[in-house]
């Protein structure tokens, strides 16, 4: 147990010093031309103001820290931070560069104070001060190298109004005393600075780790769940399978003859068992779809053949709830390439539904059309009508948009996301909108495809 928590805190640690070495790496490449801009505007004014050698110097010196920089910054952010050696490794080559172009920059500034004499030293102050924040707001990710520029900068400031005041011996009332302290004032801001920053900063990491480890809890809950409904649904389904085979036999008379009262029980039996196996099929397709395990045959075929069969097959079930279907045939073949036995389960559902939510008496038309370089099926019904609003709903896994009395047969909610999936999957598109006297018009789109000499005789 202990040795399990052990490799759990240093699996952590890790995970946080590779995602804070990215997080440096990342702003170090992004604010590279800044970076450049500053020290290309101070060189330039103490090369034309003071010593043309010194900037010249510290330019080489600067170039080489940058190319370092950018190649360490390079290597970290294309590393996939899985071993700690390299992460060692590339840990040090930070600290390396980071000693590098602090001494570069202390060199500049402490030079041209040198150079300058005794006096207010504004140039190598400013340009300390600069560096210094630049640091307090950039590299807060690693507190070590944070801590290293803030050190070097730091004896910086205090040595360049020290080298004052010991060359030219002023007393404590003198101006160098005065740089000197208001020197200790911008390092105390500083310092302060670098600290806001890094509290931050380490919020931010603490709410990503915690948004990392609930992420992890979610996926690993989601996996046992799919897997948990997946297996209760193939061990529900085996048993049912036989049960409805055994009512479908009574019903049929094959097990002897039944009372009118058995025969209304039976008959309620076999229905509810319809709609169980149906739900559970309805499940295991989502979970297929869901895991991205479920199997395509595609092949080129005439859709007009699998919608005569989705209207021969849904005929019964819209008859027994006194709807009629209309299959508004087309003279042309057209040809698409997908599953034809998936098309079906789309068409068969989008049939019920129309059949489902439809009156008495009505009757739902099925219309096959070409549209451009697609072909479009149509199932248009008279119920009451969809609303525009209600599209994310209708497409939605377990929403069912009509709850009222007029929906004559239940339903899982999962139909017409599994068809919107299913559709997706072949590149297509599937949608609804609302009739303008009466009812809705659900519909899929699925692009045609030319029939290469001699495949007619064969679709």
């Amino acid at each position: 147990m202990i040795t399990r928590l052990r490799r759990a805190f240093v699996t952590k640690n890790t995970f946080l010093l590779v995602r804070q070495m990215k997080d440096y790496a990342a702003v170090g490449k992004n604010l590279a031309w800044q970076r450049r801009i500053i020290f290309t505007a101070a060189l330039v004014l103490a090369g034309y103001y003071y010593n043309l050698i010194l900037a010249l110097t510290t330019a080489v010196l600067i170039a080489l820290s940058e190319i370092y920089d950018s190649f360490i910054f390079n290597r970290i952010l294309a590393w996939d931070g899985r071993d700690a050696a390299v992460t060692r490794k590339l840990l040090n080559g930070l600290y390396v560069g980071t000693a590098l172009s602090a001494s570069v920059i202390v060199f500049y500034a402490v030079a041209l104070a040198i150079d300058q004499g005794s006096g207010t030293h504004f140039m190598s102050l400013f340009f300390l001060l600069a560096a210094a924040l630049f640091a307090a707001m950039n590299n807060h990710q690693l507190l070590l190298i944070l801590f290293m520029r803030l050190v070097v900068y730091g004896i910086a400031f205090i040595f360049i109004p020290f080298w004052d005041i010991y060359i030219t011996s002023a007393p404590v009332d003198s101006e160098a005393w005065a740089q000197m302290f208001t020197s200790l004032f911008v390092l105390y801001f500083v310092i302060d600075c670098s600290r806001i920053y890094l509290s931050f900063y380490r919020g931010s990491l603490e709410q990503m780790e915690a948004l990392r480890v609930e992420n992890r809890k979610s996926q690993e809950a989601y996996k046992a769940k799919t897997e948990f409904v997946s297996t209760m649904s193939h061990e529900l389904r085996t048993p049912l399978t036989s049960i409805k085979g055994s009512i479908d036999l009574a019903c049929a008379g094959h097990l002897g003859p039944l009372s009118e009262r058995a025969e209304q029980v039976m008959t309620i039996a076999q229905r509810n068992c319809t709609r169980l196996i149906k739900l559970i099929d309805e499940i295991l397709d989502l979970q297929k779809i869901e895991a991205g395990r479920m199997h395509f045959s595609m092949t080129k075929f005439n859709v007009l053949k699998v919608i005569d069969q989705a209207v021969t097959s849904s005929a019964p079930f819209a008859g027994r709830l006194g709807v009629q279907l209309i299959f508004e045939d087309s003279d042309q073949p057209m040809v698409v390439n997908g599953d034809p036995a998936r098309i079906e389960q789309v068409l068969t559902n989008m049939i019920s539904n129309a059949a489902k939510f439809s009156p008495e008496g009505s009757s739902v038309r099925i219309r096959v059309e070409p549209i451009e370089n697609s072909v479009r099926v149509s199932v248009i019904d008279e119920g009451s009508g969809l609303s525009e609003d209600d599209r994310d709903r209708v497409f939605d896994k377990f929403s069912q948009v009509d709850s009222s009395d007029t929906r004559k047969i239940g339903g899982t909610g999962l139909g017409m996301n599994i068809s919107k999936q299913i559709i997706q999957a072949h590149d297509g598109n599937i949608d609804y909108s609302k009739n303008s006297i009466r009812g809705t018009t659900f519909y899929f789109e699925l692009a045609l495809e030319e029939l290469l000499e001699g495949e007619a005789d064969t679709i």
